[in-house]
């Protein structure tokens, strides 16, 4: 007789391993904890582990995935709110990416961890792909506002939207740099607020805006990561 899939018990079961991989990263990190750690802090064999994921990377993947996944959750009532202007909303939008992040910080460290692996460079071309797939269609409907608005100059919402994407991601790597940068006493805050201003004005040419129209970053956010 065929065993019929529980979905519900089957999501409780794979966020167990998420939760527990999750606590790893946080705390041994990536590279040092084993799938052996993963089996040891649930009490559970190999073969339950390897029924939910193909191997360590699989679980990293998985713990990235849904880390992102909340994140877009969370910015989801700022995009759908039709009472906010879509500069505002557009700013909302990296504030609210930005208190996600801050919010689990630890994880974040742990990922930035992995980022700086050259043997994970799949999982970040996957993480890389899954961004543009989940935030195109959010930025395309905010420029897309900020046109019918009359604020914003673009010929085409869904392409400016992933020309905005790309320069999300090559802001994401450089912050990374200058983190770790931050941390070492090689880099001084100045240049962390160049940076900053430096994307900021690049997506206000995109946008057909002002310079001094945007703030992707505010202070306090620059100081809790970089101060």
């Amino acid at each position: 007789m065929t065993r019929t899939l529980n979905p519900t018990l089957h999501t409780v079961r794979r966020d167990a391993f998420l939760d527990a991989a999750q606590r790893l990263v946080e705390t041994k990190g990536y590279e040092a904890m084993s799938v052996q750690d993963v089996l040891d802090a649930l009490d559970v064999s190999k073969g339950a582990f390897y029924h939910y994921f193909v191997s360590k990377q699989a679980v990293l993947e998985a713990v990235v995935e849904r880390f992102a996944d909340g994140g877009m959750a969370a910015i989801k009532p700022i995009i759908d709110d039709p009472a906010l202007p879509a500069l505002k909303k557009l700013e909302r939008v990296f504030a609210g990416i930005a208190g996600w992040k801050a919010e689990r910080k630890e994880l974040v460290l742990g990922i930035i961890e992995v980022w700086n692996s050259d043997s994970n460079a799949i999982v970040r071309e996957k993480v890389r792909r899954m961004t543009v797939r989940l935030m195109v269609p959010l930025l395309a409907a905010v420029v897309r506002q900020g046109v019918d608005e009359g604020v914003f100059r673009v010929a085409s919402p869904d392409e400016t939207a992933a020309v905005l994407v790309s320069l999300m991601l090559g802001f994401q790597e450089q912050a990374t740099h200058l983190f770790i940068a931050r941390q070492a006493g090689t880099t001084p805050f100045e240049v962390v607020e160049r940076t900053i201003a430096g994307f900021t004005q690049a997506f206000e040419r995109i946008l057909g805006i002002p310079t001094g129209s945007l703030t992707l970053q505010d202070q306090a956010t620059l100081h809790f990561w970089f101060g």
